[in-house]
């Protein structure tokens, strides 16, 4: 009974330092973001404050979402400084209750928050960012173009000067389209030519298309023609179809990666961001126990400021070690699984180390 009432007391402090900070940074991000929304909106003389700030609201759970594994080790610090400062640990170790097993109860916790943030909270974060991108292209130069991927192959609707035009292309090989469809339409959405190739070769703007059979409006024919066709879309920007995964649920990215694969693009920035959502709540329980060792092994009278910067460098360490194994991952060097797996392994086996040290004063 009193180790249950413990449980509770360890449970409900980590908690309010969790939502405490969680409040503490999503204000801080809505003040950066809202002034970029401003900024962006400067020279738009229709658009008052109302949308920026919902803009600012859309994008604010994707953004919180990116730095939860932060919130969760300066949580951690900051339940441990409660701690040391009001002698609970030692309460707790003359009750049964050492070092160890508070560990344990809060990386049960952390784990669960984990579990939620990537089921409920990313369902919901992902939604907004979806919104967010759909209220904001509508005063971007973007607005005039279109791509989209799914089972069929690659779709764009362009627009160059008076003159429109739908792109289909079956297969996308690195820089290259295959069995390609290029309808071209006047300003007046009349068909003024087709044209059909094999290949088009993306280098910039300009795509070289060789082989082609060009129909006129009259139904001409010109076969075996070299030309090349201006649109908004180079090699870079098709592949930009990946800067957006914040978007979409877990579902949505099997879904989306099917159709890469389906048309050949690498999914390789896919399986990235979906390992690293599958393996979040197991990388946060590593943080918590990095946190934890870290606070507990630190000289008690060092003051709480110390600590927290020491947390802070820290929290640095582990993002540029996560960084340097998903670099690994994304120019293949490692399979991607490996570069979400492998740093996780890294830090866990330190904390193994560190356990053994475990201040029980």
């Amino acid at each position: 009974m009193i180790n249950k009432i413990y449980i509770k007391h360890i449970f409900y402090i980590f908690l309010t330092r969790f939502a405490n900070l969680t409040l503490i940074f999503s204000a801080l991000i809505f003040i950066m973001n809202i002034l970029e929304e401003l900024k962006f909106f400067s020279n738009n003389n229709q658009i008052g404050i109302g949308y920026p700030v919902l803009l600012t609201t859309l994008n604010l759970p994707s953004v919180l979402f990116e730095i939860f594994p932060f919130i969760i080790l300066i949580s951690t610090q900051f339940f441990f400084i409660k701690f040391q400062n009001t002698d609970e640990l030692l309460i707790f170790k003359n009750n049964g209750i050492n070092n160890l097993k508070i560990i344990s109860y809060v990386c049960l916790l952390v784990f669960v928050l984990g579990l939620i943030l990537i089921t409920v909270f990313h369902l919901f974060s992902s939604s907004m960012k979806n919104n967010y991108l759909e209220f904001k292209n509508k005063y971007t130069n973007d607005n005039k173009y279109l791509a989209v991927i799914n089972e069929n192959g690659l779709w764009i609707k362009d627009k160059i000067d008076d003159k429109f035009m739908i792109i289909h292309a079956e297969k996308i090989e690195k820089n290259i389209l295959r069995k390609l469809l290029i309808t071209e339409y006047d300003s007046n959405y009349i068909i003024q030519k087709n044209i059909v190739a094999n290949e088009a070769i993306i280098t910039s703007n300009k795509w070289n298309i060789r082989g082609a059979t060009i129909i006129d409006n009259n139904g001409k024919r010109e076969k075996n023609a070299e030309i090349n066709v201006e649109t908004n879309f180079d090699y870079i920007k098709i592949n930009s179809l990946f800067s957006n995964l914040e978007s979409l649920n877990i579902i949505e990215l099997i879904n989306q990666k099917n159709d890469f694969k389906g048309v050949g693009l690498n999914v390789s920035d896919i399986d990235l961001h979906l390992y690293k959502l599958i393996f979040l709540p197991i990388s946060l329980v590593i943080f918590t126990i990095m946190s934890s060792i870290l606070m507990l092994n630190i000289k008690f009278k060092k003051s709480p400021t110390f600590m927290l910067i020491v947390g802070i460098l820290l929290s640095v360490l582990i993002y540029y070690i996560f960084y340097f194994f998903e670099l690994l991952g994304s120019n293949n060097k490692i399979p991607i699984i490996l570069s979400v797996l492998l740093p996780n392994i890294i830090l866990f086996l330190t904390c193994l180390i560190g356990i053994v040290n475990i201040n029980e004063k």
